[in-house]
């Protein structure tokens, strides 16, 4: 089973960092680049979970400005879960979506933090 501790501990980071910022950190585009992120993360865990397209993705809503560290922390906790369990036959290896997950919230950590 794939180890996805890098992916659940950039998420958890990342999120408590957004629990911890002001609002006005929040509101000038924190927020918004977490929500990006968080949806992302959520359609790449919904294809996961329907390889075949059965499902259509659902997009997450914007819950506001002091919801998004809890969005992101879910959305992250989901994809971590469907790579521990995806077929190894998926289009690119879960160890490489992995990766590529652990980029995409760092990348969006720096650039909503600075």
């Amino acid at each position: 089973m794939l180890d996805t501790s890098p992916l659940t501990d950039a998420v958890e980071r990342f999120a408590d960092r957004l629990r911890a910022m002001p609002q006005s950190r929040l509101q000038r585009g924190a927020a918004a680049e977490a929500l990006e992120l968080a949806r992302e993360l959520s359609v790449r865990a919904q294809r996961l979970e329907a390889p075949d397209g059965a499902a259509p993705a659902h997009t997450m809503p914007d819950a506001g400005v002091f919801a998004v560290g809890d969005q992101v922390a879910v959305a992250g906790t989901d994809l971590a879960e469907a790579l521990r369990t995806a077929a190894p036959e998926t289009a690119k290896a879960p160890s490489e979506m992995l990766d590529e997950a652990v980029r995409l919230v760092e990348q969006a950590e720096v650039r909503a933090t600075r």
